[in-house]
């Protein structure tokens, strides 16, 4: 990270060692080995040599992220209390937490304890205040049956034909992400185009999915195994086509259509008449964009609220006008306004 320029990245994904202090070896109640994540990699002197690890990474990143990038970092009970506290200590300023609930989790063998179904993300901005961040709040909504998203994922495990197996057959990376995790992270905080980095790119699941939504991708992975499956895990990617990651255009984005633009296009006529979806209101379109509503004239939205006694309204919601075949809302009106808008800027 060092190498890169400074406030160069849009977008950090970190799924740094969890620092998981394993002892000996974990069997199943048949006695079996469990293949558990006893790599080099993972394994630190103690808490103190982690925090210095942690702080070490957590400022790297912080120096090549731009104003308005944000961090996400993964981890589970073992270490996210840590990477939340340094996090905080160092200056950034913490968003969400969002918690990944696992559909299919390893059961626990002994006993012992509750099945450890979840693990933790972190969403941060570079600094307290930070503004301008990417939030794609509507997409993610619209694609939510206009129900806002909750932080709590559920998503399976890494498993099936995702899964990367060496050539002994057995899983080439001991935690591997399931590539909808990443897919929701990138979605939900970045746009096309944006250059995102992971510090601790292991196989490539945050490449791979940064390069079929159309982002560009920095990985960092000091295994040369895990390097050379991703690079060709990557190579094997076709980005999606544009149409379908074109960003969602919210309503403080679009371009403003005032009502005169409608009458001025022929959309609507002077003296047609607006009325509610329920048909208890009725105003008289002006040719110079105001409406009337009895002896008072005014813009769609101040008679649309003097017509319910209200003291606002959303006028481009709230009227409709006649049509052969029947009620159609202004607001879809001004969307052909737009639509046209869109078309000619390009």
């Amino acid at each position: 990270m060092a190498a890169l320029p400074a406030a160069s990245v849009d977008l950090v994904f970190a799924d740094p060692p969890y620092n998981l202090q394993l002892h000996g070896d974990l069997k199943r109640p048949d006695d079996s080995k469990v293949d558990a994540v006893d790599d080099d990699w993972d394994k630190f002197s103690s808490f103190a040599a982690y925090d210095d690890f942690t702080r070490a990474w957590l400022l790297a990143a912080k120096r090549v992220m731009k104003p308005t990038a944000t961090l996400w970092v993964i981890g589970s009970y073992h270490n996210i209390f840590r990477v939340g506290a340094l996090l905080q200590d160092l200056g950034f300023w913490i968003l969400n937490d969002v918690v990944w609930r696992k559909v299919n989790p390893m059961p626990n063998f002994r006993g012992r304890r509750f099945t450890n179904a979840h693990e933790t993300m972190i969403w941060a901005t570079r600094e307290p205040g930070g503004k301008g961040y990417t939030f794609n709040y509507e997409a993610l909504k619209a694609g939510n049956e206009d129900i806002q998203v909750r932080s709590d994922w559920t998503i399976p495990l890494c498993t099936g034909e995702e899964r990367l197996k060496g050539n002994d057959g057995k899983k080439l990376h001991p935690t591997q992400k399931p590539e909808a995790l990443l897919a929701r992270v990138i979605l939900s905080s970045s746009r096309p185009g944006d250059l995102i980095l992971d510090p601790f790119s292991g196989t490539g699941t945050t490449g791979a999915t940064a390069k079929r939504l159309g982002r560009q991708f920095i990985g960092i992975e000091r295994d040369p195994a895990y390097a050379a499956a991703a690079e060709a895990r990557l190579s094997a990617v076709e980005p999606l086509a544009e149409a379908t990651l074109a960003p969602f255009m919210t309503a403080r984005e679009a371009p403003r259509v005032a009502f005169a633009s409608l009458i001025e296009r022929g959309l609507v006529s002077p003296g047609a008449k607006l009325t509610d979806v329920k048909r208890r209101h009725k105003a008289l379109v002006r040719a110079d964009g105001a409406i009337a509503f009895g002896a008072t004239v005014g813009s769609i939205h101040r008679i649309g609220a003097l017509a319910q006694g209200l003291e606002a309204c959303n006028g481009w919601a709230f009227w409709h006008v006649d049509t052969p075949k029947g009620l159609v809302p202004i607001e879809a009106l001004r969307a052909e306004v737009r639509a046209t808008m869109s078309v000619a800027a390009e």
